[in-house]
């Protein structure tokens, strides 16, 4: 016992040292951030514009993005907290190194990741992709407009599905609307998150264009989102939520770079050199039937906080360039799968058996529609970790589903499946499932 408590011990101080690094010029740089924060809410009540604002950086780089001005993949982006040790009252928290109240130079608190989830309706897969990897989330309420809006309604529950224990509501937009204006949403917002397991947390009136309440914003993120306790000492786990190719068009073969993925782990940690799997890997083609093989290949480079690192734990996102043909895995081809040591991975799963609770009621539908029973092979959408599938309804039992997978995942025993059911052309969330050994 007092061997492992000397583990666990020596583990947590491992990772402080490794959250910040050293530079020659006497400053210190945080490299992995400590925890995935996420944004949510409806289409254009500005995630990505306060993505932004704390990052300086603007998520929505995807052509289609850019074009239709709405987010479609999940974005990433990295934001230091800054505290002034001289301005007590009230404590300053700021996103620079200097006070911007006294100039004094200004303490870093903490790093985060900010996941920018698409409010879109017809994207919603992805957002619930994006739940999974969240450890807290800002939900973003538009002031201009009536709340709430039905991907705020599907957001939140999905977040309660997930297991996200604790959000912070941010009243976006508040320069666009009368104080009247602003109390009647406010009042709208407090009913909407009435009888909820959100119905305490905190409303914050906020400007993201402007930047108006952005330290109350960090004093409350710092007070309601700990680091939670991680486990590095498990195989790695890694999540994988965007997989890309780097090289730039007419690149020559010797100077290619190896595709890159992207993603969170949730427990463990990963070496630059580790000899890792991906699972379930690609598709191909055998005896004129599909099959998935996992793929092997060598962690080349480790990128979290704009840095390069040796090696990476539990807790903000990050790149992993590998050796392996970007081709294979370029443009999010391979969402979804799990990283880990070579046969250290949970199993690859064809068909899922799992126990389920349905909704009462669809939420997001103009309509409150009672959410009917699941029917013998039915096609439903589902979402673990980061991947997303359609299966099949083969068995009906009481509270229990047996469903064939079109794609297979890689997921442990217990791991928590949302469930979506087509309606009006739109996959809706209807209910979660918890998968059996």
């Amino acid at each position: 016992m007092p061997r492992k408590k000397k583990t666990e011990e020596t583990s947590k101080e491992t990772i402080k040292e490794h959250a910040k690094k050293e530079i020659k010029e006497d400053k210190i740089i945080v490299a992995q951030p400590e925890i995935n924060i996420g944004m949510i809410g409806h289409v254009d009540h500005g995630k990505t514009t306060l993505v932004q604002t704390l990052s300086g950086k603007w998520t929505d780089t995807h052509s289609e993005e850019i074009k239709r001005g709405i987010t479609i993949r999940l974005g990433y982006a990295d934001v230091v907290f800054y505290k002034c040790p001289k301005c007590l009252e009230p404590d300053y928290y700021g996103l620079q190194p200097e006070c911007i109240k006294c100039k004094s130079k200004a303490e870093i608190i903490r790093k985060i990741s900010l996941v920018d989830a698409p409010g879109h309706e017809s994207l919603m897969a992805t957002m619930l992709c994006g739940a999974n990897i969240m450890d807290g989330a800002l939900l973003l309420v538009a002031a201009n407009e009536e709340c709430p809006q039905p991907q705020t309604q599907e957001h939140l529950m999905a977040l309660e599905i997930t297991g996200i224990k604790n959000i912070i509501v941010l009243q976006n937009k508040i320069d666009l609307v009368t104080e009247e204006q602003a109390l009647k949403n406010h009042e709208q917002i407090t009913k909407f998150l009435k009888g909820t397991k959100f119905e305490n947390s905190p409303i914050i009136p906020i400007s993201a264009f402007h930047k108006i309440n952005i330290d109350i914003l960090i004093a409350k993120i710092q007070e309601l989102f700990p680091t939670p306790e991680r486990d590095t000492e498990k195989d790695p786990l890694m999540f994988v939520a965007r997989s890309f190719d780097i090289n730039k068009p007419g690149t020559e073969i010797d100077k290619l770079a190896g595709g890159v993925l992207g993603g969170v782990l949730k427990h463990g940690r990963l070496r630059k050199g580790d000899q890792i799997e991906i699972r379930p890997g690609y598709e191909l083609e055998v005896k004129n039937q599909k099959v998935w093989k996992p793929l092997i290949t060598k962690i080349e480079h480790i990128i979290t906080g704009g840095e390069n690192v040796d090696e990476v734990y539990p807790g903000g996102s990050f790149a992993i360039q590998t050796t392996l043909d970007p081709s294979v895995i370029k443009s999010d081809k391979i969402v979804g799968n799990v990283v880990g040591h070579q046969n250290k991975l949970p199993k690859v799963l064809n068909e899922l058996t799992m126990n389920i609770k349905l909704l009462d009621r669809i939420v997001g539908a103009k309509d409150k529609l009672v959410v009917d029973q699941l029917k013998p092979n039915e096609l439903l959408m589902l979402n673990v970790y980061s991947a997303a599938t359609v299966g099949i309804v083969k068995e009906i039992a009481k509270g229990q589903v047996k469903l064939i997978l079109r794609r297979p995942v890689c997921a442990q025993p217990g791991a928590r499946v949302t469930i979506s059911r087509s309606i009006g052309q739109r996959w809706r969330l209807i209910g979660y499932g918890e998968l059996k050994g």
